[in-house]
């Protein structure tokens, strides 16, 4: 999770976010919706087989596996681009994902350059019309013609500890953001061997590179599409492994343009009976523009963040005094029950939208 302001024209950015309570002096103004798009709307998922196929597949997600993502992502010291660590996540990321391609996906890389610092968000997409189906009983369906994007940042930073060096010191990241990575790893090996023949949607899955540099990732790959959006949605996981008071998430939306995939989430949550416990939260402030989200949601493309939190503590929430800093470590990714809870609603409410016919 990043700490700092997202504006249109996206400037150059300092090497280092300022802390948490800082905003900018002078706030820039929210950038309008791109003119000629109309807003998405999410019909509920019927009481068919669509949404036992959903509950069926998010039951196969393993906390153990999330783990293991999570301890060796962690396990490379930094995933800071400017650290040989960076290097190293990703070579881990496109290995895990390339394991999976005898099943349709399609790995690639979108590369850019932020201030002098290479950056790499890595892609694994998949539809029905390329999932690998020899002997399957089900129709091929044609090609997918828009897109719905599971995205997570897994770029690391650490800037909160005094004295802190991009190039040489840990930021290890391991709650911010290698649960919510961990999580997508682990979504590719469920669609794998679950749904992947009854997409009608192109999934994508996107490790956004660069967030902790003002989510330069995200908002240079935003900037490659075409117009219209081919994208009907993005669900963005960010940091979800601390609370030691309460299976809580933040629910982060950006407009009237994702009030539709808002609620989308929270009758999700409800259908496939979660346990999470959701804080809507309207980015309404330029200011509070800090997440991978927010370059989609300001380009009026429906978008949402679940988090553990989004602003100050609480009585649900006590605050997290690790995240950026070098004792982000996997030993204080302590609420397991919050992470598999987040990861099977974001994996929910994707696979309904990935699964829906188009109107």
């Amino acid at each position: 999770m990043t700490l700092s302001c997202f504006t249109s024209s996206l400037p150059a950015a300092t090497s280092a976010p300022p802390p948490a309570s800082a905003a900018p002096a002078t706030p820039p103004p929210a950038p309008t919706a791109p003119t000629g798009e109309v807003a998405r709307t999410f019909p509920p998922c019927p009481a068919d087989g669509a949404c036992r196929d959903v509950a069926d597949a998010i039951a196969f997600i393993d906390p153990a596996r999330l783990n293991d993502h999570m301890l060796a992502l962690s396990s490379f010291g930094s995933r800071d681009p400017r650290h040989p660590g960076h290097a190293q996540a990703a070579a881990y990321i496109k290995e895990q994902l390339g394991a999976l391609e005898y099943y349709g996906w399609k790995v690639e890389s979108h590369r850019t350059v932020h201030d002098g610092i290479p950056l790499e968000s890595i892609f694994a997409r998949l539809e029905g019309a390329d999932a690998g189906s020899g002997g399957s009983i089900f129709q091929r369906l044609p090609p997918a013609t828009s897109w719905v994007v599971i995205a997570a940042h897994y770029d690391s930073i650490a800037v909160r500890t005094p004295g802190w060096r991009p190039a040489v010191d840990p930021a290890p990241g391991a709650d911010d953001n290698a649960t919510g990575t961990a999580a997508l790893l682990e979504f590719a090996r469920v669609i794998s061997i679950s749904v992947r023949e009854r997409l009608r949607q192109r999934v994508v899955l996107a490790f956004f590179d660069g967030e902790e540099l003002y989510f330069k990732g995200s908002a240079a790959w935003l900037q490659t599409l075409p117009r219209p959006y081919p994208i009907d949605a993005v669900v963005n996981i960010d940091m979800v492994g601390f609370n030691p008071l309460a299976d809580r998430l933040d629910l982060i939306w950006y407009g009237a343009r994702s009030d539709a995939l808002r609620d989308r989430v929270k009758a999700a949550s409800e259908r496939y009976a979660t346990g999470v416990s959701l804080v809507e939260v309207f980015a309404d402030d330029p200011s509070r523009y800090i997440l991978d989200t927010a370059p989609f949601g300001l380009a009026g493309i429906p978008a949402v963040t679940l988090t553990e939190r989004y602003g100050p503590p609480d009585a649900t929430y006590p605050g997290n005094g690790f995240f950026h800093t070098t004792a982000d470590t996997p030993d204080r990714v302590t609420n397991r029950s919050l992470w598999l809870k987040a990861a099977r609603l974001t994996l929910a409410t994707a696979l309904e939208l990935a699964m829906a016919a188009k109107p």
